[in-house]
């Protein structure tokens, strides 16, 4: 019996090896095979797009015929592509489920010569291209002439008729592969990144409504954006109409940014992974340090106190959230608008003095580190404006941070600073007060010692000086 049961369980084992080696290789989820005609040898990139990053999704190699293939075993995310390729040439392609495509071009014009096969998507991509190509010089000869004449001149009006025929045409021309396509991933694409007409409502003298034109246009600027799929976060489009939607659309002032900012992200919060993108991004595009307008930050603490909470910021830890959110909470006290918090302090003579016991209408705080350049730079700015303003309603308070007490002093000395100027080496008298993560910072309060400037520069000051002596005299 022992031989037997040996001999099957032999022939067991050479059957399952015989199994194992008649499985196929995995297939490719991915395979684009390119053929470039003029295209120099070297390496070839892939390069993806999610939210307003670039990433390298993959690379291959070009030979000397002009041909590279890309396999992959895992696919691609569903997006929009561009190749990078030698001769600083490159082209696109739109991916979603159809992974296996040939492409076919000449160097010389890529876009003009592209044949696809296998990939709907991006057949229909380049079909647009070529489309609106044959049409681009034309529009660029009547842009021209609509800069150069005024709106009633004939030539104006011409050009603008032709212009208005073009667009006509281009949406034509979209509106057929729509219908002939209305599953195609290309028309939730570009249907997402076409922007509103431009109503031309008119006031009753027959000028340009132009508040009531950008209200209409910024109330329907994402209606061809579909929330629920993730596939355009992939692509250019979601980005771009962002940027331009809050930092083109929306006058850049905090609170007007903030007004627009928040039910746009109202809308999106159901849709996890645009709500994610668009409050991070709204938020950082706002950090103090990232933005040049003024009291900027009132968007970043708006959005994190909102939106970055444990219930909702799903993407980070609760440690993380609780540090940005300490972060958020000792900005609050310096925003525009808000009373400036005092400080009281150690001069060089040992004496304490605080920022509401001067008795200017005016007050700039100048927050400095001896060991920054920029600090450096514009010390002699900030005791020259000193000296020409002190009469004049205007004094300053300099707060020395992240010094040691010498270094703070041989800085009063070499620069002759003459204004206030004190120093806890705590950092007790200035904590969760004025917000600073970069010096210099300057902050300037009124007569009843509220915020009304910030993150500004020394040359700047002078402006503010004037706006607001002009008010203590009416």
């Amino acid at each position: 019996m022992r031989p037997i049961l040996l001999f099957l369980f032999s022939s067991l084992l050479f059957t399952a090896r015989l199994t194992a080696t008649a499985v196929p290789p995995p297939t490719d989820s991915t395979l684009i095979e390119a053929y470039i005609q003029g295209l120099q040898a070297g390496k070839v990139r892939l390069v993806g797009n999610y939210g307003d990053q670039n990433y390298l999704a993959d690379s291959t190699v070009v030979d000397a015929s002009g041909h590279f293939t890309l396999r992959r075993e895992h696919p691609l995310m569903p997006g929009f592509y561009y190749f990078l390729l030698p001769g600083q040439r490159n082209f696109s392609i739109l991916v979603d489920k159809d992974q296996h495509m040939t492409l076919r071009a000449n160097a010389d014009d890529i876009t003009g010569t592209m044949q696809v096969t296998g990939s709907l998507n991006t057949e229909l991509l380049y079909r647009n291209f070529k489309f609106q190509s044959t049409q681009d010089p034309e529009l660029g000869q009547l842009g021209q002439t609509l800069r150069k004449f005024p709106a009633t001149a004939p030539e104006y009006k011409t050009a603008k008729a032709r212009q208005n025929q073009i667009v006509e045409e281009r949406k034509a021309h979209l509106d057929e592969l729509y219908k002939a396509y209305p599953d195609a991933f290309f028309k939730k694409f570009k249907v997402a990144g076409q922007n509103p007409d431009w109503p031309e409502y008119r006031k009753a003298n027959g000028d340009l409504d132009t508040m009531r034109n950008m209200l209409y246009y910024r109330e329907h600027f994402w209606d061809g954006v579909d929330f629920t799929d993730n596939r355009l976060l992939s692509t250019p489009v979601v980005f771009n109409k962002l940027k331009r939607y809050i930092t083109e659309l929306v006058p850049q002032v905090p609170d007007s940014i903030i007004k627009v900012a928040d039910p746009l992200v109202q809308r999106v919060l159901p849709h996890k992974e645009y709500f994610k993108f668009f409050v991070n991004w709204i938020g950082l595009n706002y950090e103090n340090g990232k933005t040049k307008v003024m009291d900027g930050e009132a968007v970043f603490v708006f959005m994190i106190n909102k939106y970055i909470t444990p219930d909702k910021a799903y993407w980070d830890t609760p440690e993380n959230i609780e540090k940005l959110r300490k972060k958020v909470s000792e900005m609050e006290a310096s925003l525009m608008g808000r009373k400036g918090p005092d400080v009281r302090a150690q001069t060089p003579s040992g004496e304490f003095k605080s920022i509401y016991e001067i008795k200017a209408p005016i007050v700039v705080v100048f927050m400095f580190s001896p060991d920054c350049e920029h600090c450096q730079k514009q010390a002699p700015d900030i005791q020259r404006l000193y000296e020409k303003w002190k009469d004049k309603g205007v004094d300053f308070y300099g707060i020395a941070v992240n010094t040691t007490d010498a270094e703070w002093r041989e800085f009063l000395k070499k620069n002759k600073f003459t204004f206030t100027n004190v120093f806890d080496p705590s950092n007790k008298a200035i904590y969760g007060k004025y917000y600073v993560d970069i010096t210099p910072e300057l902050y300037i309060l009124n007569k009843d010692r509220t915020i009304i400037a910030k993150n500004l520069v020394a040359e700047q000051l002078e402006t503010v000086f004037e706006r607001e002596l002009r008010k203590l005299k009416m």
